[in-house]
């Protein structure tokens, strides 16, 4: 649900994109710190932001960061 969001940012499209580790953070919501690879040896890092349920609103990509490889730590930012 996040990837056209990502392509919009980032102004291009990904042929691969496969989540490969996540992490999650609870706050007022969950924070999901998703590493994707989008092909070749490149990878990015993703924020997302999903609302509590009564709030009823769609998964956000809050931040994002590229050029990372497979071997880059996934961490919380």
């Amino acid at each position: 649900k996040v990837k056209p969001q990502l392509e919009e940012k980032e102004g291009k499209t990904f042929d691969v994109f496969t989540a490969v580790e996540f992490k999650t953070q609870v706050v007022a919501g969950t924070n999901y710190f998703i590493k994707v690879h989008v092909g070749n040896d490149e990878f990015v890092h993703l924020r997302v932001f999903r609302s509590l349920p009564h709030e009823n609103k769609p998964l956000s990509l809050h931040s994002y960061q590229s050029s990372k490889a497979k071997q880059d730590e996934l961490t919380f930012f």
